[in-house]
Protein backbone atom coordinates (compact mmCIF):
# COMPACT_ATOMS: atom_id res chain seq x y z
CA UNK A 1 0.00 0.00 0.00
CA UNK A 2 2.74 2.12 0.63
CA UNK A 3 4.66 2.05 -2.43
CA UNK A 4 1.16 2.76 -4.10
CA UNK A 5 0.44 6.09 -2.37
CA UNK A 6 3.72 6.89 -3.27
CA UNK A 7 3.74 6.28 -6.95
CA UNK A 8 -0.06 7.84 -6.97
CA UNK A 9 1.08 11.33 -5.74
CA UNK A 10 4.33 11.61 -8.10
CA UNK A 11 2.12 10.98 -11.23
CA UNK A 12 -0.61 13.50 -9.71
CA UNK A 13 2.07 16.48 -9.55
CA UNK A 14 4.20 17.90 -12.02
CA UNK A 15 7.42 17.70 -12.89
CA UNK A 16 8.07 21.33 -11.71
CA UNK A 17 6.05 20.93 -8.21
CA UNK A 18 7.88 17.91 -7.30
CA UNK A 19 11.38 19.19 -6.03
CA UNK A 20 14.00 16.68 -5.77
CA UNK A 21 16.72 16.45 -3.25
CA UNK A 22 19.29 13.96 -2.46
CA UNK A 23 18.84 12.46 1.71
CA UNK A 24 22.63 13.54 3.13
CA UNK A 25 23.61 10.99 6.35
CA UNK A 26 25.89 14.92 7.47
CA UNK A 27 23.73 17.67 9.18
CA UNK A 28 20.65 15.05 9.22
CA UNK A 29 18.50 13.57 11.89
CA UNK A 30 15.36 11.52 11.87
CA UNK A 31 12.65 12.50 13.82
CA UNK A 32 9.89 10.11 14.41
CA UNK A 33 6.09 11.29 15.24
CA UNK A 34 3.78 9.93 17.73
CA UNK A 35 4.83 6.32 17.52
CA UNK A 36 2.74 5.26 20.26
CA UNK A 37 0.14 2.36 21.46
CA UNK A 38 -2.59 4.99 20.96
CA UNK A 39 -1.85 5.07 16.98
CA UNK A 40 -1.52 1.69 16.75
CA UNK A 41 -3.99 0.66 14.06
CA UNK A 42 -3.24 3.77 11.67
CA UNK A 43 0.75 2.64 12.43
CA UNK A 44 1.32 -0.73 12.12
CA UNK A 45 0.94 -0.54 7.79
CA UNK A 46 4.58 1.04 8.00
CA UNK A 47 5.62 -0.54 11.18
CA UNK A 48 7.69 -2.13 8.84
CA UNK A 49 9.27 0.41 6.41
CA UNK A 50 9.96 2.63 10.12
CA UNK A 51 11.91 -0.37 11.37
CA UNK A 52 14.06 -0.26 8.61
CA UNK A 53 14.81 3.52 8.78
CA UNK A 54 15.25 3.83 11.62
CA UNK A 55 17.90 0.88 11.95
CA UNK A 56 19.64 2.38 9.16
CA UNK A 57 19.92 5.80 10.66
CA UNK A 58 21.60 4.35 13.86
CA UNK A 59 24.05 1.96 12.32
CA UNK A 60 24.83 5.69 10.45
CA UNK A 61 25.21 6.82 13.73
CA UNK A 62 22.51 9.91 12.41
CA UNK A 63 20.05 11.29 15.52
CA UNK A 64 16.54 9.78 15.53
CA UNK A 65 14.41 11.69 17.71
CA UNK A 66 11.27 10.59 19.09
CA UNK A 67 7.70 12.36 19.70
CA UNK A 68 5.54 11.79 22.46
CA UNK A 69 2.61 13.17 23.02
CA UNK A 70 0.40 13.24 25.95
CA UNK A 71 -1.10 15.25 28.95
CA UNK A 72 -0.54 15.52 32.45
CA UNK A 73 -4.25 17.03 33.00
CA UNK A 74 -6.31 16.85 30.18
CA UNK A 75 -8.51 19.66 31.37
CA UNK A 76 -5.58 21.81 32.22
CA UNK A 77 -2.96 21.35 29.53
CA UNK A 78 -4.92 20.21 26.36
CA UNK A 79 -5.88 23.63 25.26
CA UNK A 80 -7.97 23.39 22.47
CA UNK A 81 -6.93 19.96 21.21
CA UNK A 82 -9.02 19.05 24.39
CA UNK A 83 -12.08 20.69 22.98
CA UNK A 84 -11.53 18.84 19.33
CA UNK A 85 -10.99 15.41 20.63
CA UNK A 86 -12.79 13.85 22.86
CA UNK A 87 -9.89 10.29 23.86
CA UNK A 88 -6.72 12.48 25.25
CA UNK A 89 -3.59 10.74 25.68
CA UNK A 90 -2.77 10.58 29.61
CA UNK A 91 0.79 10.22 30.01
CA UNK A 92 2.11 7.35 32.50
CA UNK A 93 -0.77 5.10 30.57
CA UNK A 94 -0.39 2.19 27.86
CA UNK A 95 -1.63 4.62 25.19
CA UNK A 96 1.21 7.01 25.67
CA UNK A 97 3.82 4.12 25.70
CA UNK A 98 6.02 3.80 22.64
CA UNK A 99 4.49 1.01 19.93
CA UNK A 100 7.77 -1.31 21.07
CA UNK A 101 9.00 -2.47 17.78
CA UNK A 102 10.14 1.40 17.39
CA UNK A 103 10.37 2.06 20.84
CA UNK A 104 13.39 4.71 21.53
CA UNK A 105 17.01 3.52 23.07
CA UNK A 106 17.98 4.45 25.98
CA UNK A 107 20.61 7.09 24.70
CA UNK A 108 17.79 8.60 21.78
CA UNK A 109 16.04 11.85 22.65
CA UNK A 110 12.51 11.92 23.55
CA UNK A 111 10.32 15.31 23.01
CA UNK A 112 6.72 15.33 24.97
CA UNK A 113 4.70 17.39 23.17
CA UNK A 114 0.83 18.63 24.06
CA UNK A 115 -0.04 20.03 20.54
CA UNK A 116 0.43 19.19 16.76
CA UNK A 117 3.82 20.84 16.39
CA UNK A 118 7.18 18.78 17.89
CA UNK A 119 7.93 22.20 17.73
CA UNK A 120 5.80 24.22 20.06
CA UNK A 121 7.27 24.81 23.44
CA UNK A 122 9.54 22.29 23.25
CA UNK A 123 13.54 21.77 23.02
CA UNK A 124 13.58 20.48 19.75
CA UNK A 125 14.79 23.20 18.23
CA UNK A 126 17.30 24.00 20.54
CA UNK A 127 18.68 20.42 20.39
CA UNK A 128 19.34 20.20 16.65
CA UNK A 129 20.75 23.85 16.62
CA UNK A 130 22.97 22.66 18.81
CA UNK A 131 23.95 19.73 17.06
CA UNK A 132 24.40 20.98 13.85
CA UNK A 133 21.61 19.56 12.08
CA UNK A 134 20.33 21.36 8.93
CA UNK A 135 17.93 18.32 7.34
CA UNK A 136 14.56 17.24 9.34
CA UNK A 137 13.67 13.30 7.92
CA UNK A 138 10.30 13.13 9.21
CA UNK A 139 8.06 9.36 10.00
CA UNK A 140 5.05 8.69 11.96
CA UNK A 141 1.71 9.77 12.84
CA UNK A 142 -0.41 11.17 11.55
CA UNK A 143 0.49 12.05 8.43
CA UNK A 144 -1.79 14.93 7.71
CA UNK A 145 -2.01 16.07 11.98
CA UNK A 146 1.26 16.37 13.51
CA UNK A 147 3.65 15.16 11.38
CA UNK A 148 2.15 17.58 8.49
CA UNK A 149 2.64 20.57 11.23
CA UNK A 150 5.78 19.67 12.33
CA UNK A 151 7.41 19.63 9.02
CA UNK A 152 5.68 22.43 8.14
CA UNK A 153 7.45 24.64 11.52
CA UNK A 154 10.51 22.83 10.25
CA UNK A 155 10.46 24.73 7.48
CA UNK A 156 9.55 28.00 8.67
CA UNK A 157 12.33 27.47 10.60
CA UNK A 158 14.88 27.04 7.69
CA UNK A 159 15.34 23.35 8.36
CA UNK A 160 15.60 21.39 5.28
CA UNK A 161 12.62 18.20 5.60
CA UNK A 162 12.69 15.36 4.09
CA UNK A 163 8.88 13.67 4.51
CA UNK A 164 8.61 9.87 4.51
CA UNK A 165 5.40 8.54 2.05
CA UNK A 166 5.51 5.21 3.07
CA UNK A 167 6.99 5.97 6.41
CA UNK A 168 3.69 8.53 7.40
CA UNK A 169 -0.10 7.13 7.76
CA UNK A 170 -3.37 8.81 8.91
CA UNK A 171 -6.55 7.64 8.90
CA UNK A 172 -7.26 7.28 5.07
CA UNK A 173 -5.13 7.81 1.67
CA UNK A 174 -7.14 10.61 0.80
CA UNK A 175 -5.81 12.40 3.85
CA UNK A 176 -2.93 11.26 3.02
CA UNK A 177 -2.21 11.73 -0.75
CA UNK A 178 -3.50 15.26 -0.25
CA UNK A 179 -1.25 16.07 2.49
CA UNK A 180 1.90 14.53 0.58
CA UNK A 181 0.89 16.84 -2.10
CA UNK A 182 0.73 20.18 0.00
CA UNK A 183 4.10 19.11 1.13
CA UNK A 184 5.44 18.86 -2.23
CA UNK A 185 4.32 21.77 -3.22
CA UNK A 186 5.72 24.00 -0.56
CA UNK A 187 7.27 22.55 2.67
CA UNK A 188 9.48 19.24 1.73
CA UNK A 189 10.95 16.78 0.01
CA UNK A 190 9.00 13.83 -0.85
CA UNK A 191 11.13 10.41 -0.13
CA UNK A 192 10.57 6.45 0.71
CA UNK A 193 11.84 4.61 3.49
CA UNK A 194 13.68 2.76 1.14
CA UNK A 195 15.56 5.99 0.24
CA UNK A 196 16.69 6.81 3.76
CA UNK A 197 18.26 3.35 3.95
CA UNK A 198 19.78 3.52 0.74
CA UNK A 199 21.67 7.16 1.70
CA UNK A 200 22.37 6.07 5.10
CA UNK A 201 24.28 2.57 3.68
CA UNK A 202 25.60 4.09 0.28
CA UNK A 203 27.33 1.61 -2.03
CA UNK A 204 30.80 2.19 -2.61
Amino acid sequence: MESELFRNTIETLPETVLRRAVVQKEQSALLIIDMQNYFWGIAEPILSNLVGAVGACRKAKVPVIYTQHGYNDPNTDSGMLGQWWDDPIVVGTKNWEFIPEVAPQKDEKIIPKMRYSAFYKTDLEAYLRDRGIQNIIIGGVMTNICCDTSARDAFVRDFRVFFLTDGTATVSNEYHNATLQNLAYGFAYLKRCQDVIDAMNPIT
